[in-house]
């Protein structure tokens, strides 16, 4: 996904030149400084906008430890600016250290010196030797393009002139870049290859060593006059001769007798060096083997605990899922218990509502001779004014006493009934209240 101008922080500007300025940034997301060149295309000729084109590209496309590394391009077409995001170099610029060390009267170490002329080597085969026949050309080769890493390693950066050739025998003809560092073939306007940048790289050299350029003077016409004449001062006599010839190889007037990357690369000091870079490499590929298998061992060790603690919310799950399982057991018997009470209750009023004399039948035997309606048992006597005979008179009472006889028979017959029926509606009424308290107690 594109990144926006919100997701970095600006501090503050570096410096700033005729295409841009450079702003020192922090990404947001993880704290990483980094580098923008804003510049306002807006006010740009085609020619301009398509050096910024190609710059943009290149450094897309240029990818080597010694080139500053490109990260994004950001476009704010409101305010036609255009923004490239790079690393941030912390130990500034070769420019920087030569006025530094020409302020303090101090010249710098042959060994750095040597260091930095192996390391911009490195970084322009990666821009003569490009896969497909390209070369790039950086065409602006100078200390103040040349940047330091917090080691004091290269960075080679701003291919704002920069200008691809098709093939090494083409040669560009515009003319462009940085006078005091310009070659002769430039100065004359005429057709030049990789090899100026040679040119420029001797003049690099030549001001890390004697702290000014090798080529001076008040105006640009007699600047020209000099590089075309080709002559200049050794440099001090504290670097050695080995040094000395190197950057003259390197300052011929002549394009085809300076040497070719690969003829600088296979110098004894720069292989020297490019070996020990080697080893260097080898032993920082073997911490960074060290520390990947740190990092895959405590990998392991998470993995572990990661499967560990998916085992635990297994278990956990299956004993929820238990747990869940014995609930909805409990829900439903209590479901089923619940109907049964209410079913009990509504045969119990149907009972009720069918039998008139139920109210009696269920009391106990000490309030249902008081309950029911108490009958003379005695015949009441009569008065008779007819005269009848003895025998008549007995057998009337007999028939009265046989019918009383019945009728008493008959009324404990029925509260016998009655007590069971009073006794089993007791054990439904016990066996309910016994059912509801269950129900309660799962709830």
């Amino acid at each position: 996904m594109p990144s926006s101008l919100e997701d970095y922080e600006i501090l503050y500007s570096i410096g700033s030149g005729s295409y841009g300025t450079c702003k020192k940034i922090r990404r947001k997301k993880d704290g990483r400084l980094l580098v923008w060149k804003e510049m306002d295309y807006g006010t740009m000729t085609e020619a301009e906008k398509q050096m910024l084109v190609s710059e943009v590209n290149l450094l897309r496309e240029l990818k080597h430890k010694h080139i500053v590394r490109y990260y994004d391009r950001i476009i704010d077409r409101s305010k036609s600016m255009l923004y490239i995001i790079m690393e941030y170099c912390e130990g500034g610029d070769l420019s920087t250290l030569i006025n530094k060390c020409r302020k303090e009267g101090q010249y710098l170490d042959e060994d750095f010196i040597w260091k930095m002329m192996t390391q911009i080597t490195s970084a322009l085969k990666e821009c003569h030797r490009r896969k497909g026949g390209q070369a790039v050309l950086h065409r602006d080769l100078k200390p103040a393009n040349v940047f330091l890493d917090a080691t004091r390693n290269v960075k080679l950066g701003d291919f704002g002139l920069a200008r691809v050739l098709q093939h090494e025998t083409s040669f560009a003809k515009t003319f462009v870049g940085t006078p005091y560092y310009m070659s002769p073939e430039q100065m004359n306007y005429m057709q030049y290859n990789e090899k100026s940048d040679i040119w420029s790289l001797g003049c690099l050299i030549y001001e890390l060593c004697a702290l000014h350029p090798p080529f001076t003077a008040t105006n640009q016409k007699d600047l020209a006059v000099r590089i075309r004449l080709g002559k200049f001062s050794r440099i001090p006599v504290q670097f050695s001769e080995d040094l000395n010839r190197m950057i003259g190889s390197m300052l011929k007037i002549e394009e085809d007798q300076r040497p070719t990357i690969e003829d600088l690369l296979e110098h004894p000091q720069i292989l020297k060096r490019t070996s020990l870079s080697t080893s260097d490499k080898k032993e920082d590929q073997k911490k960074e083997g060290e520390v990947l298998k740190q990092r895959e061992e405590a990998l392991k060790t998470r993995e572990k605990l990661l499967e560990k603690r998916e085992r635990e919310l297994e278990a956990k799950q299956k004993s929820l899922e238990l747990r869940e399982r014995v609930v909805d057991e409990k829900m439903q018997r209590a479901e089923r218990m619940l109907q049964e009470v209410r079913q009990s209750r509504l045969k119990t009023r149907d009972i009720m509502e069918s039998s008139p004399d139920f109210k009696y039948q269920i009391l106990p035997s000490c309030l249902q001779k008081e309950s029911i309606p108490r009958r003379d048992v005695t015949p009441k006597k009569k008065v008779h004014f007819n005269d009848f005979s003895e025998k008549e008179n007995y057998n009337m009472v007999n028939d009265k006493y046989r019918g009383e006889v019945e009728k008493r028979d008959g009324l404990k017959e029925r509260l016998h009934k009655a007590k069971i029926r009073a006794l089993e509606l007791r054990n439904m009424e016990i066996e309910s209240k016994i059912k509801t308290r269950q129900l309660l107690g799962l709830r």
